[in-house]
Order: structure tokens, then C-alpha cells, then sequence
């Protein structure tokens, strides 16, 4: 039974992500939850009210939210009617992190599926800034759905690497279970201009190819230019399905979810983008 947390805050692009998260289990016993979290909604505009006023406000938000979730979960059945999923709602009085950082802990979700952007981002930017938060904070896998793309099977994986990072097969397995489910290849792309590894690289090289047993893994050289630009050029000239990557200490992407905007390096994203999380928070 695998445990998928969606936060949805009812815009279009939460609704792609759900209809690509039914469709990515559609075989397999799953229960999905969704969350939504409104403390923003009652601070945002109602913070300068009195206490009895504030919490009229709050409790009709509360209502507005839960309302708007049974009706989500009830045009999902009447669409799918699918036996394998389950549903569940949950409202929360928190931030979007904390809330869903307390319901991975509390249900030991397996993957959070979301949008890129919410109701308010920018058309021209990758990511909304919900979605980096958790990206950054949330200790669990996060699979991003960029706004408008349709469904398709993940056959075609890429995953950047530069096997500096000693994996655990806990952070692997969900890659090695979509690889089995989809008889997809992983495209393991090593972005340098010298072929030679160090020990350490060749370890852990060798631990990849170990833990991904169900995967068709091949392993691909590219040289050095901006690596968020040889990312997106692999991508578009392949036609991958899903990009993968960690988040770790020093790595190529903590540095991009650090700066001011992912949006600086130029990541683009037209494929979802699962995001791994190797870091202690």
C-alpha cells in the first residue's frame, strides 16, 4: 500500500498533478491524502481583527476549505472509480511545510505529489515559492507536475550524477519501484570533461547500479558547461519522461533551491522533476 500526500490549494496546476498521481498509481493499492493548509488565508487579510472576529473568519475559511476538498474527492471517484485508491481530506491551521511536514511524520508518506505554482505564481517563473519550500524543508521524496503537462508513462528517466554522494537504498527504492512498474530506462548523466572516477565515485557508482536492479541503467558522459543547461539540452534531445535528483549537502541542486530563484540557473522544466532527499533536517 504505498501513502501519497497531495497539497492542493485548488488551482489548475494542483489538478494536473492529481490527475498525473491517479494515473502514475492506477495499478497499485494506494491511499491518497489531501491537504489543505489555510493558515495564510486568516493571517493574510484578517490579521488586524479582533479575537471574536478572527476566529469567525478562521472557522469559515476552515468550512470553505473542507467543502472544497469533499468536492475535489467526490468529482475523483465519480472520474476514476478506481477500487486500489482510497481518499482521504485534511484542512490545517498551519503553513504549508509545517502541515505537511507534520503529515509525512505522522502517516510515513511515501511521496508527496504538487504543482510547480499555485494560484499566485507567475506565469514566468519554474517554480512557486510553496513548492521550493518544500523542497527545501520537507524530509520526503517530492514529485513537482510542471503546470499543463499531460500524463505519460515515465519510461525515460534522466538522473543526474556525479557519484560523490553515498546513496542509501531507502532513497533508491522509490526510483527502482517506477523503473520495475514502467520498464523504464534510468539515464545516470555524469556531466564533466574528465571520464575518469576517483575510488570514491567508482563505489558508489557501483552502489547505484546495485540498488536499481529493476532499472534498464545506462550511464552517460557529458562536458562541462552550466549544468542546469546540459540538464535541459539532455532532456529536450532525448526525450526523457522524468528528471531525478538529490537533495544533498553541496550539492548541484541545494544550490539552486539556496539562491533567490531556481529560476537564475535557467531550469526550465517541461517533465515532472522528482526531487530525493538525502540531507538531515
Amino acid at each position: 500500500m504505498k501513502h501519497i500526500l497531495i497539497p492542493t490549494d485548488f488551482s489548475s496546476n494542483v489538478n494536473h498533478a492529481i490527475s498525473y498521481a491517479l494515473q502514475l498509481f492506477k495499478y497499485e493499492r494506494t491511499n491518497f491524502y489531501f491537504i489543505h493548509a489555510y493558515a495564510d488565508e486568516v493571517y493574510g487579510p484578517f490579521h488586524n481583527l479582533d479575537i471574536d472576529s478572527f476566529e469567525e473568519e478562521k472557522q469559515a475559511i476552515k468550512k470553505s476549505s473542507e467543502n472544497e476538498l469533499s468536492k475535489l474527492i467526490m468529482e475523483i471517484k465519480e472520474r476514476t472509480q478506481n477500487p486500489k485508491h482510497q481518499y482521504e481530506l485534511i484542512t490545517s491551521f498551519e503553513s504549508l511545510v509545517d502541515a505537511v511536514n507534520n503529515f509525512v511524520n505522522i502517516k510515513n508518506i511515501d511521496l508527496i505529489i504538487m504543482g510547480t505554482k499555485g494560484k499566485t505564481a507567475s506565469s514566468s517563473i519554474t517554480f512557486g515559492s510553496n513548492t521550493v519550500q518544500v523542497f527545501k524543508y520537507v524530509k520526503c521524496p517530492v514529485l513537482a507536475i510542471p503546470d499543463g503537462y499531460e500524463y505519460s508513462q515515465p519510461k525515460k528517466i534522466l538522473f543526474p550524477n556525479d557519484y560523490m554522494l553515498p546513496y542509501k537504498r531507502r532513497e533508491l527504492k522509490l526510483l527502482d519501484m517506477l523503473a520495475a512498474q514502467f520498464k523504464a530506462q534510468i539515464h545516470s548523466l555524469y556531466i564533466s570533461d574528465f571520464e575518469d572516477l576517483s575510488l570514491r565515485q567508482l563505489d558508489n557508482k557501483k552502489f547505484l547500479k546495485e540498488s536499481l536492479p529493476n532499472a534498464m541503467l545506462s550511464f552517460v558522459v557529458t562536458g562541462v558547461e552550466n549544468r542546469a543547461k546540459a540538464i535541459m539540452s539532455y532532456i529536450k534531445e532525448n526525450d526523457m519522461d522524468l528528471l531525478v535528483m538529490v537533495n544533498s549537502r553541496h550539492s548541484f541542486l541545494e544550490d539552486m533551491l539556496y539562491r533567490s530563484t531556481i529560476d537564475e540557473i535557467g531550469l526550465t522544466l517541461t517533465v515532472p522533476f522528482l526531487v530525493m532527499q538525502n540531507l538531515t533536517r
